[in-house]
């Protein structure tokens, strides 16, 4: 099985289990980078994919939680060279599939070639690049390719058919289809007209959809649950881990 498929079998292996995949955000090495690994372990734990931000100075598609945590990881330190040393140092790895979100600058620095190779070493199966557009992205999808690593696309309600169509062909480990047109960590709750535009997303990818953006408490997995295979949690996990609060508890709250 190649890296990015172990992504897709974990989705799939919680819905035959009879419940909505969960896929947890959190900003690598925040709230304090000496808890990062543990924090991971016990995220682990409850999400079936863990998506691991990486800092970056201008997070333009996220909205202010994870703007400040992200700004604050980065003055304490944290860099990709920093998250991955960190990765290697896990004794059996980590129980989940990981995903990387991060934008284009730190990964066009660290070099799409050793970034592939560290990534597979360190348990990471696939990436999201939300400023990378599908037409400039060949080079970054071979070179993770060339390792079994998946480069995941976005989609949002404003994709027109037939660029869906060509994003979810494209994508490999899942589909991350926006909920919203807008920026991560909104509290107006999920549009209205959800259903029709997941039903359409599903209906043209052959590999795992997940939804995020705007999904806070267990009524939002449920409502996603039902039109997609799996529901990313960002900005509400992150906040509770600012409050100190155990992501394990929050989590478990929102299985479906």
């Amino acid at each position: 099985m190649q890296a990015h498929e172990r992504i897709g079998a974990a989705l799939t292996a919680a819905n035959d289990a009879g419940r909505t995949a969960l896929v947890p955000f959190i900003t690598a090495g925040y709230p304090e980078p000496a808890d990062f690994i543990t924090t991971l372990q016990a995220i682990a734990a409850v999400g079936d994919v863990v998506e691991l931000g990486i800092p970056f100075s201008d997070p333009m598609a996220d909205g202010m939680t994870i703007q400040r945590s992200s700004f604050e990881a980065l003055k304490k330190g944290v860099s990709l060279k920093w998250i991955f040393d960190q990765l290697d140092s896990v004794e059996g790895g980590i129980d989940a599939p990981l995903v990387m979100m991060s934008y284009l600058n730190p990964l066009l620095a660290f070099g799409y070639d050793e970034l592939a190779k560290r990534a597979l070493a360190a348990g990471v199966c696939g990436f999201i690049v939300p400023d990378l557009p599908f037409e400039e992205s060949a080079d970054l999808r071979e070179a993770l390719a060339s390792k079994g690593l998946g480069l995941i696309q976005l989609v949002t309600p404003a994709t027109p058919d037939e660029r869906l169509k060509t994003l979810c062909e494209a994508s490999l480990g899942f589909v991350y289809a926006v909920t919203i047109t807008g920026i991560t960590g909104g509290d107006t709750g999920l549009p209205a007209d959800l259903t029709d535009y997941l039903d359409k997303v599903t209906g043209m990818s052959s590999i795992p959809v997940c939804a995020g953006f705007g999904i806070r408490d267990a009524k939002d997995v449920a409502a996603v649950g039902k039109h997609a295979n799996g529901a990313i949690v960002g900005s509400a996990l992150v906040e509770r881990l600012e409050r100190g609060e155990d992501p394990r508890q929050y989590l478990g709250s929102l299985r479906t």
